[in-house]
């Protein structure tokens, strides 16, 4: 059973708990290692990410934490790094590499805010073409790790947070297949873990993980390395649904890893 996390979020970022409080819950929950990935600084948006201050806040309350819990738990320090984040990445021990926006004609939307936002975002700069947005979206995803030089690939498939049951896009239609198996195909070449992410079942939006289980098996079957997270946000979503993902995962005899560090 995977008993460590390595995609947390806290009050430092869009979190509602202290890394402390993360900390207590995941040694009750007899977890042998967490990771904290605090959003990093992103400039042209503050509102969800780190400030410069809190980000060196942050690796200070995480240093004394793995100090006072050595003896019970395994605590490493990331962040999650965003396709468009310039924050300083040298004291991070692994970085999630991830993609929340969209650029076009010089300007930069988040695909995951709400499905209105999603919604005007594709109608203001693709005209309602949700495929084309789908190509720009996949095109920064599959450059991601070069982007960033990070460590796991984050929640692939974001763009259909709010897709659920095809509700916005049909992702069977012919240029999304082949949007996102571009993107796969070339960060495959880097030998770097996919996240299982769970974030989204558990804050009611899907009830399957990021990726979605078709882009699961394309990776899976061509030698692609997978990682479970919760992306969690709070103290009771710790491990959320690894049981159900640890055993599609091992049943299908895709290769799993529990460790980033």
């Amino acid at each position: 059973m995977i008993t460590t996390d390595f995609h947390t979020h806290t009050l430092y970022c869009d979190g509602n708990n202290t890394p402390r409080e993360m900390v207590l819950a995941a040694i009750e929950k007899k977890m042998t290692a967490i990771g904290f990935t605090g959003h990093a600084y992103t400039s042209f948006d503050t509102e969800w990410c780190m400030s410069l201050e809190n980000t060196e806040k942050y690796i200070s309350d995480i240093k004394e934490l793995k100090k006072e819990f050595a003896n019970s738990i395994k605590i490493y320090c990331g962040a999650e790094w965003d396709y468009f984040s310039d924050g300083p990445s040298e004291k991070f021990e692994y970085r999630i590499g991830s993609v929340h926006y969209i650029e076009r004609d010089g300007i930069r939307k988040t695909v995951d805010e709400n499905k209105d936002n999603f919604s005007a975002l594709v109608n203001t700069l693709y005209g309602g073409d949700y495929y084309a947005c789908a190509e720009d979206y996949y095109r920064n995803v599959g450059n991601v790790l070069e982007k960033t030089g990070a460590d796991i690939v984050g929640h692939f498939d974001l763009i259909t947070k709010f897709n659920e049951g095809n509700l916005l896009f049909d992702t069977d239609n012919e240029r999304y297949i082949r949007a996102w198996q571009n993107a796969a195909d070339n960060l495959l070449k880097y030998k770097k873990p996919f996240e299982i992410n769970t974030g989204a079942i558990s804050r009611g939006y899907r009830t399957k993980p990021y990726p979605a289980i078709d882009i699961i098996d394309y990776i899976g079957k061509r030698g692609g390395t997978f990682i479970l997270s919760s992306d969690s946000h709070s103290v009771n979503t710790l491990l959320f649904g690894f049981d159900e993902w640890e055993k599609y995962l091992t049943d299908k005899g895709y290769k799993l890893v529990d460790t980033v560090c």
